[in-house]
């Protein structure tokens, strides 16, 4: 029992579920009314979503995963694949719960979310692109949702414009680290459909995009210069290194641990954020 709840609680991904919640904090503290007893609610059903659309993501590609990650739960045999199933359910029940309780848009926004989360694993996933698309559309809409939850969404959308351009970028990077299991699994990626050479120039435009648009709210007065500051020597060396480092040489396993350092990036981002929206 206690082997498997371990499991569960891998199989959400703190990591990845903690910077969703990340994202909705900050939509939160940008729209600057003060209502944090809604963003609190928001940030934990983002987290719980997270949580399910993970364990069911994992459910749906165990053999998958047999291939690429053959250390996660369920191909390691830490979590049995019902365990999975019955967590991302209820995981997925407590979200639109607690979502209900903000208002009836975050109501809407979570129900709709889930029900594109499990629809991405289930058919989207195995697509050119949109499924890539619907992740990094979902992750955008944290930012939003914490906005929402606060009272006041404008000022997130910055925030949703930076995190759809990167996360699609990232999604893509991920396809090339999956490319042999998800070429034995006959799974539609850019990368298996239209070759390991387009996927890297559709990353390479995606993560120079990011470059741009990350930096467009302080060169439009949004943000202030301490967070151009935190952006340039912080964010952009390791993004830079990635775009070099996305060879064709590279192994999937290495650019999985790409893929990763793009997400602890983003860490640095979000207090880039924190510190130019005070300023």
């Amino acid at each position: 029992m206690v082997s498997e709840l371990k499991g569960l609680f891998k199989i959400s991904r703190p990591l990845t579920t903690l910077t969703g919640g990340l994202a909705v904090l900050l939509g939160g503290y940008v729209a600057g009314t003060g209502a944090w007893g809604k963003v609190i609610l928001a940030i934990l059903a983002t987290w719980f979503i997270s949580a399910a659309a993970n364990a069911w993501n994992d459910y749906r590609d165990i053999e998958i995963d047999k291939i690429n990650q053959p250390n996660r739960p369920l191909p390691a045999g830490l979590v049995s694949p019902s365990s999975a199933l019955i967590f991302s359910l209820v995981m997925t029940a407590v979200s639109i719960i607690l979502a209900a309780f903000i208002n009836t848009t975050a109501f809407i926004i979570a129900l709709v979310s889930a029900g594109m989360l499990y629809l991405y694993s289930w058919r989207l996933k195995s697509t050119v692109l949109m499924g890539n698309a619907v992740v990094a559309a979902i992750s955008a809409m944290s930012a939003i949702f914490g906005g929402i939850a606060a009272g006041n969404p404008r000022p997130s959308f910055w925030l949703a414009a930076i995190i759809a351009s990167a996360i699609m970028g990232r999604e893509v990077l991920k396809t090339l680290a999956d490319y042999e299991g998800d070429l034995r699994q006959r799974c539609r990626t850019v990368a298996t459909v239209w070759g390991r050479r387009a996927a890297r120039v559709v990353f390479y435009i995606l993560a120079s995009a990011t470059l741009v648009v990350m930096m467009l709210p302080y060169l439009l007065d949004v943000y202030q210069p301490v967070y151009a500051l935190v952006v340039a020597l912080g964010v952009y060396p390791v993004l830079i290194y990635v775009l070099v480092r996305v060879t064709r040489e590279r192994t999937g396993s290495q650019l999985e641990k790409l893929s990763q350092l793009m997400k602890y990036d983003f860490m640095v981002w979000f207090v880039a954020v924190l510190l130019g929206a005070a300023a």
